[in-house]
């Protein structure tokens, strides 16, 4: 049950982490890609985008920790829940369309996780 709770805790931080480098860099806006290096001091920086970049961290951290106590192929599946959650944050918080074949594949990995989880 601990190893569950320390997957979950990775998971949730690595999507706060990508919402918060959202909201940052619609903060920040859009820029020519040849001009990264110039703006990559100023992105870290932003605060939404350097918060992000902590949880990040945090979550590489714990998972490590999982790395350390569950098979890596149960737990690198369960993974596939951020990009599920990440996805309704999205649409809710930041008002993104998913169009039908989005949900559809959303719902492809929600019957995967599934089925990884009962193995």
């Amino acid at each position: 049950m601990v190893n569950f709770i320390l997957l979950f805790i990775s998971i949730s931080l690595a999507i706060v982490g990508q919402l918060m480098m959202k909201q940052g860099m619609m903060m920040f806006g859009q820029f020519p890609v040849s001009k990264l290096l110039v703006n990559l001091l100023p992105i870290i920086f932003q605060p939404f985008v350097f918060i992000g970049l902590i949880c990040f961290c945090v979550s590489s951290m714990f998972w490590l920790t999982v790395l350390s106590r569950i098979d890596l192929s149960l737990a690198y599946p369960m993974v596939s829940v951020a990009y599920i959650v990440t996805a309704i944050f999205a649409y809710f918080v930041f008002k993104e369309n998913i169009t039908l074949i989005r949900w559809i594949g959303i719902l492809t990995i929600c019957l995967g996780v599934f089925l990884v989880s009962r193995s």
